[in-house]
């Protein structure tokens, strides 16, 4: 009787040694694929994202691999000393398509330079999510829409160039609030409304006919006489301080160069006066005869006629100021 109840239990316990062995194989399994795993970097799907959403008919973005640990070695992208991602740059490489709003996620960006393409569609508003972007230029495209009002965020942002697009809508008024905005371009497009006080040292909107329409609102430069291609709304005033400056500064060298050239033409013709005076005294009349006791004084062109020009036959000898000449007077009197 024991003998045929071990016989009974044998298969049993196979079975459940096989399932441990089936459950061990796949917990080691699983723990080998979640080491040798790595996930995919955030800016790599970034930017395949954005390239999948481009049309390349020059083929500038094929090397952007998207197994690559990071995009540093891709072209049209510039990465900082860490590998991060500061720039995407690809200006007049007749891309088409839309610009995806993933490239939100490349939160290190400095620079997008996307000028002279035919990218359309909107503005993507997750632009105004890149802390670090200074520099934005979407110019010469086709892009369509409202200016994002989101672009207001960018407190960091010094350029931005949305010209030639085909943009609607006001301008919006937070645009104005961007703290280190230096040039803003929004010329030729579709824009309408009042155009805000830009703190922006230079700005240009000529080329939207809608702007402003018939009213005359403070602050906006109306579409029925042409602007500047760029100009400041609080300029008026520091303009004239500058040419105030330029014309003072400009008459103050003036005169300081005008009494250096007298001064060096007074000290020159002075030299030239005291060289010419040693230089022709042998032809300088003296007035008359100096008597001083018995003493004579003769011009140096008698005494240079009397010496047959200093001529070495008529040394008599050598005094403490140098030679000293004998010598015949006109009238015949020895000296």
């Amino acid at each position: 009787m024991v003998f045929v109840k071990h016989v009974h239990h044998l298969p049993v316990m196979t079975m459940s040694l096989n399932l441990h062995l089936y459950v061990l194989f796949l917990v080691l399994f699983s723990a080998t694929l979640s080491l040798s795993y790595e996930p995919r970097n955030h800016e790599v799907e970034a930017l395949i994202t954005i390239r999948s959403s481009l049309n390349d008919p020059h083929g500038v973005l094929n090397n952007w691999d998207e197994d690559s640990v990071d995009p540093c070695s891709w072209a049209m992208i510039t990465c900082s000393p860490d590998n991060l991602v500061t720039g995407l740059g690809a200006p007049s490489q007749s891309l088409s398509g839309t610009l995806s709003g993933m490239i939100a996620n490349l939160t290190n960006l400095r620079q997008v330079l996307l000028q002279n393409n035919n990218i359309s569609g909107e503005i993507p508003p997750e632009l105004g999510f890149l802390p670090n972007l200074q520099t934005l230029d979407l110019s010469n495209n086709r892009f369509s829409g409202h200016v994002p009002e989101s672009l207001a965020l960018l407190n960091g942002l010094q350029y931005l160039r949305l010209n030639n697009n085909s943009l609607s809508g006001a301008i919006p008024l937070s645009l104005a609030k961007v703290p280190q905005l230096a040039f803003l371009d929004l010329s030729y497009n579709n824009l309408s409304g009042p155009v805000p006080k830009f703190p922006a040292r230079t700005f240009n909107v000529v080329g939207n006919p809608l702007i402003c329409g018939s009213l005359s609102t403070e602050g906006c430069s109306g579409s029925a006489t042409p602007v500047p291609l760029s100009f400041s709304l609080n300029s008026s005033s520091g303009k004239s301080n500058s040419k105030k400056l330029a014309i003072a500064l400009g008459v103050s060298l003036s005169f300081a160069s005008l009494i250096l050239l007298a001064i060096g033409f007074l000290f020159w013709r002075r030299n030239k006066k005291k060289r010419q005076s040693i230089r022709n005294i042998n032809d300088m009349q003296e007035e008359d005869l100096i008597s001083l006791g018995n003493l004579r004084s003769f011009t140096f062109r008698e005494l240079q006629v009397a010496t047959d020009n200093f001529c070495s036959k008529n040394i008599l000898g050598a005094g403490g100021f140098g030679n000293v000449y004998g010598g015949k007077l006109g009238d015949g009197t020895m000296v």
